[in-house]
């Protein structure tokens, strides 16, 4: 809207990004739906007392976990707001309380997708090694491993560098995409079988 070019070729990234990645993560639910056998996400939770669904899994969250930090703008996928190419992509218009906004919705995404990852990865409100607390204390079980996946996020941003553009579409169509697809098609057979 702003009529920028640096603002236009953040926004194109970024949608490329998304249907890049979303089709990938999209599938690696999928995998957990066919193996808790529910739609429901207190089903999938309730599915996991045995063993949490990172563990047989682990080909699903791991697309699911790559995914994530590329549908949340994170490092190394953070080609949006690349800053020495794009001058900060599409926030570069914005100042003060709009971009304040933004930055909060971007933390708030990366809230969003820890409290899809701890229920359909790992477990819940369930504890491990089968321990059953009081009620009062499931609250707080899903907020910690929700904290813990939130710092995940945030340590791997200090930790990974940038892809460039071509290796991020190239690794999301070739390497991501293929590999949910496997986890589907094996979780299925296992299921079925």
């Amino acid at each position: 809207a702003s009529g920028s070019k640096y603002s236009f070729l953040g926004s194109m990234r970024g949608a490329a990004q998304l249907i890049s990645y979303e089709v990938s993560q999209s599938l690696s639910i999928v995998g957990v739906l066919i193996t808790a056998q529910t739609l429901s996400l207190t089903g999938i939770v309730h599915a996991q007392r045995g063993m949490w669904f990172f563990i047989p899994q682990l080909a699903g969250f791991l697309v699911f976990l790559v995914a994530s930090f590329a549908e949340t703008n994170r490092a190394p996928f953070d080609l949006i707001e690349a800053d020495a190419e794009l001058v900060a992509g599409y926030f570069t218009e914005y100042g003060g309380t709009p971009f304040v906004a933004y930055l909060f919705a971007e933390y708030a995404n990366m809230i969003v997708v820890s409290g899809m990852a701890v229920t359909i990865f790992f477990g819940g409100w369930l504890l491990p090694f089968g321990l059953h607390p009081p009620g009062w204390v499931d609250p707080f079980v899903v907020l910690a491993k929700i904290l813990l996946v939130f710092t995940f996020f945030v340590w791997i941003r200090a930790t990974l560098p940038r892809l460039r553009y071509d290796q991020l579409m190239s690794f999301g169509w070739k390497i991501l995409l293929p590999l949910a697809t496997l986890n589907l098609l094996v979780t299925s057979i296992v299921v079925v079988s």
